[in-house]
């Protein structure tokens, strides 16, 4: 049964090494992605499961204490998805380091010292269609015990002329209504999502949206939006449902 969610965005940039200078900047989304942790925990599951998209060699699923690093981005930062040294394998048996945005989550439960509940991650392709989404979160939902959900992704990296995905007109519109589904918890809306459009806004968040709407069905979850901004042309959202 699933209890609480949260949503977060998943850029490297979140990591203040990564950041460096820039870090500052983020500062907001931190602090909402701290208080989205304390709503899951606040829940007291049973289990929490991680959702972040990835790649096809970044699927998972990931058993707790997976590691990956940001080495990728330029700094030496290691990170390992919850668990302490009594309570996950050392050397746990994955199919990859984690993702970026498993590595991001990993870094946001271990920043916050998080020890309510077993953590796993699942990496979501993310041009996973619509339909495949929703079962995934049934099949999460249907788990035994109290399930809690760290939804990780962005909205459209096409917001402004210097985005990754430069300007596109319909960009704004998209992250408007994603915020208002998030901050609702309107299932409809987020199944609704078009696919297509996602890709071409370069949203990464689409596929896990949809996994957490399908986990959600028939759930009297409640939303709450506690960041909506888009620094550097890309939309990022922070939400509970709870």
């Amino acid at each position: 049964m699933l209890v609480a969610a949260a949503v977060c965005p998943c850029p490297p940039l979140l990591v203040p090494d990564v950041a460096a200078g820039a870090a500052p900047e983020l500062d907001a989304a931190r602090a909402a992605c701290t208080d989205a942790l304390g709503v899951l925990a606040a829940a007291r599951p049973d289990r929490l499961v991680v959702v972040g998209p990835a790649g096809e060699d970044g699927r998972g699923p990931y058993p707790e204490g997976s590691r990956g690093s940001f080495r990728g981005f330029g700094v030496d930062v290691e990170v390992r998805l919850g668990g302490d040294a009594a309570g996950a394998p050392e050397n746990p048996a994955g199919p990859s380091p984690l993702p970026a945005s498993l590595a991001v989550a990993a870094w946001l439960l271990g920043r916050t010292n998080w020890s309510a509940a077993p953590v796993e991650g699942l990496g979501v392709e993310e041009a996973l269609p619509a339909e495949r989404c929703l079962r995934t979160g049934e099949h999460l939902a249907a788990r035994t015990g109290r399930v809690a959900l760290l939804v990780m992704g962005d909205a459209s990296a096409c917001r402004t002329l210097k985005a990754p995905g430069y300007l596109d007109e319909r960009a704004a519109g998209f992250d408007a209504e994603v915020a208002r589904a998030l901050g609702t918890a309107d299932v409809a809306a987020l199944t609704a999502l078009d696919p297509d459009l996602a890709h071409e806004l370069k949203a990464s968040g689409r596929a896990p949206w949809q996994i957490l709407a399908g986990a959600a069905n028939s759930t009297p979850l409640k939303g709450t939006l506690l960041y909506e901004d888009a620094p550097y042309g890309v939309g990022y959202l922070v939400a509970t449902w709870s």
